[in-house]
C-alpha cells in the first residue's frame, strides 16, 4: 500500500460517515430505477396528492432525467410530482448538474436541508460500477423482488436551461439531488467511496421529511450488512417489474 493510501486510511479513522464522504469526493450512484406502480408508491409513502400523471416504469434513471419525488405540500400532506435529477453546481464549479450532495458543511447546501426542501426519491434499485477496470455495473436492491425504498433527497426550484443540446428546455424547473453516505459491507467490495442514503421504513420517511436537521442527518449512515444485495450485473437498466 502506497503512502497516500495509508494517509487516507489513517485520516478516515474516527470520522463520521458525512466526513468520510466529503473527504472521498462522494463519487456514487448516477443511475437508479423505479419500476413499481404509482399505486404502490402512493401506498408506501402515504401520498395524498399525486401530480406525476400516468407514470411509466423507469428502469434506468440517469442525471437530468425526470423522476418521481415526494415532498410535503403546503397543506402539510405528502405530494408526488416529477422533478429533474441534478442541482445547479456551486459558483465556479462548472455546469454539470450535481446529482449527489457532496459537502453538507458548505453554506451552498445547508439552506436546502430545511424540512421545506427535503424530499423522498422513490427507487427500486441503484447501480454502482466497480472501482477497478473493467468497469462493470452492479444493481443493488432490498431483495430480488425489488421492493420500493427511498433515497434521502433535497429539492429546489431553479430557472434556466436543462435537457440536451438537441432538445433544450428553458423554464422554471424543480430539481432534486441525493444524499450520499459511506458504503456498507455489501456495497464496499464493488464501490468503496460512497452509496446513497437508503430509507426503508415509515418512521425513517417521516424523520427525513419533517425532523430537525440534526435528527434528519442521523439517517446519513451506512446500512447494516445484508439490507441490500446485488440483483443484476452488466446491464444499464434494471427492468424488473
Amino acid at each position: 500500500m502506497g503512502a497516500p493510501c495509508r494517509l487516507i486510511r489513517a485520516a478516515r479513522k474516527g470520522l463520521t460517515a458525512q466526513q468520510r464522504v466529503a473527504m472521498l469526493g462522494a463519487a456514487m450512484c448516477n443511475l437508479y430505477s423505479q419500476t413499481k406502480s404509482p399505486d404502490a408508491m402512493r401506498r408506501l409513502f402515504a401520498v395524498v396528492h399525486d401530480r406525476t400523471g400516468n407514470l411509466p416504469p423507469l428502469p434506468g434513471i440517469f442525471p437530468d432525467y425526470l423522476a418521481p419525488v415526494i415532498r410535503t405540500a403546503k397543506d402539510g400532506q405528502r405530494e408526488a410530482l416529477s422533478m429533474r435529477w441534478g442541482f445547479p453546481p456551486p459558483p465556479n464549479l462548472g455546469s454539470r448538474p450535481v446529482t449527489n450532495v457532496r459537502n453538507l458543511n458548505s453554506a451552498y447546501w445547508r439552506g436546502w436541508l430545511k424540512p421545506d426542501f427535503r424530499c423522498l426519491v422513490p427507487a427500486t434499485s441503484f447501480c454502482e460500477y466497480t472501482d477497478s477496470l473493467p468497469k462493470v455495473s452492479h444493481w443493488f436492491a432490498l431483495d430480488e423482488s425489488r421492493p420500493l425504498f427511498a433515497f434521502a433527497g433535497i429539492w429546489r426550484p431553479w430557472t434556466g436551461t436543462r435537457g440536451t443540446k438537441k432538445d433544450p428546455v428553458t423554464e422554471e424547473h424543480l430539481l432534486f439531488s441525493i444524499l450520499p453516505t459511506a458504503p456498507n459491507d455489501d456495497v464496499r467490495p464493488i464501490h468503496g467511496k460512497a452509496m446513497p442514503v437508503v430509507l426503508t421504513s415509515p418512521d425513517e420517511f417521516e424523520q427525513w421529511l419533517s425532523g430537525p436537521v440534526e435528527e434528519a442527518l442521523k439517517l446519513q449512515r451506512p446500512l447494516p450488512e445484508g439490507v441490500v444485495r446485488i440483483v443484476a450485473s452488466g446491464i444499464k437498466e434494471d427492468p424488473h417489474p
